[in-house]
């Protein structure tokens, strides 16, 4: 294609821990390169996924959640996500519909901070399907409308009293922006949200390739499956900040290789819990992590797990470098 006729856009998504972010990067590439789970802040840095579609190249930026920070690690996910922003040519906002939880002060704060932001600015309702709707709609009740009319919009749904509550506040600090009504997980009002991006995209050359859909490199796509996994089987027994690295990969031919990779944790009786009962509970997560690493890299994996115990590995910068994450001075 001519470079002339190419559009570029790059898009900051922001939001709460657990608001649907990563859902939302899957759900529009089209394939899974940001881990998801129940767990808050499993997004530790920015994830980048490349949409394109004609003429048009969206560059969207996952984020981790953006949440008063306390340890190290916490900085350091934050900061991540502020400075994503930096150079965005527009800005969406997810907040989870489902819950009334968003709105406290910190989230105050949050609005504030990217209100001032000069971007154009997309505020996205996450998770529409989980709400009751007081009668049927239609999908044109679902389309692109001024934050102005969220109250004429938002009546059709159930939501919290407290939710209502804080309405005028996203008027005051939006005017001007648009929003919609969505649902990463089952693809609600997607297409219309792509749509409304590519008409901000600016006639830029591309900064990627056609085919290319994230610059994650597979060596960091398998540690966030392996970690992906540690989260979802292990649930509230293990703590968020262990971490993954993939030490080494030997590629056997064009589709397939051997991965060989360490989890790392603070103490030994988290390491024990990984392990489980005579090495059950590994040997389950690695037959699971195994499965999704091949499916996703569409080769076959021979996966091989280390546990070993660092204390306090997440107060040293080595690691961040591993992470993608700037060591926080302060």
């Amino acid at each position: 294609m001519n470079d002339l006729k190419q559009k570029t856009a790059l898009i900051s998504i922001l939001g709460r821990p657990n608001a649907g972010k990563s859902t939302l990067l899957n759900q529009i590439i089209g394939q899974k390169i940001s881990i998801v789970t129940p767990k808050v802040q499993t997004t530790r840095n920015v994830i980048k996924g490349i949409y394109t579609k004609d003429e048009t190249q969206l560059i969207f930026l996952d984020t981790p959640g953006i949440f008063s920070p306390k340890k190290t690690l916490e900085k350091a996910m934050v900061r991540s996500a502020w400075s994503s922003i930096s150079g965005a040519d527009a800005i969406c906002l997810i907040i989870d519909l489902s819950s009334d939880k968003n709105f406290d002060e910190e989230f105050e704060k949050i609005l504030k901070h990217i209100s001032a932001i000069k971007a154009p600015k997309l505020i996205l309702f996450n998770k529409v399907d989980l709400i009751k709707k007081k009668h049927d709609i239609s999908d044109k009740n679902l389309s692109i409308f001024p934050i102005e009319e969220i109250e004429d919009h938002i009546e059709h749904f159930e939501i919290s009293e407290r939710f209502k509550s804080k309405l005028p506040l996203l008027k005051n600090s939006f005017s001007g922006a648009k929003a919609f009504f969505i649902s990463a997980k089952s693809n609600k009002n997607i297409k219309s949200l792509l749509t409304e991006l590519t008409k901000l995209a600016l006639p830029t050359p591309w900064l990627y390739k056609e085919d290319e859909i994230t610059t994650a490199p597979m060596r960091f796509l398998a540690s966030e499956v392996t970690r992906e996994q540690l989260f979802l089987q292990l649930s509230e027994e293990l703590p968020y900040n262990l971490t993954v690295e993939t030490d080494k990969w030997e590629q056997i031919n064009d589709t397939e290789a051997k991965v060989y990779q360490t989890i790392i944790v603070n103490r030994m009786a988290h390491k024990k819990i990984i392990l489980g009962r005579q090495g059950q509970k590994i040997k389950e997560i690695s037959t699971k992590s195994r499965i999704e690493i091949s499916e996703n890299l569409a080769m076959k994996i021979h996966l091989f797990l280390f546990v070993k115990v660092r204390e306090d590995w997440d107060t040293k910068s080595g690691y961040y470098i591993n992470m993608g994450l700037e060591f926080p001075v302060n």
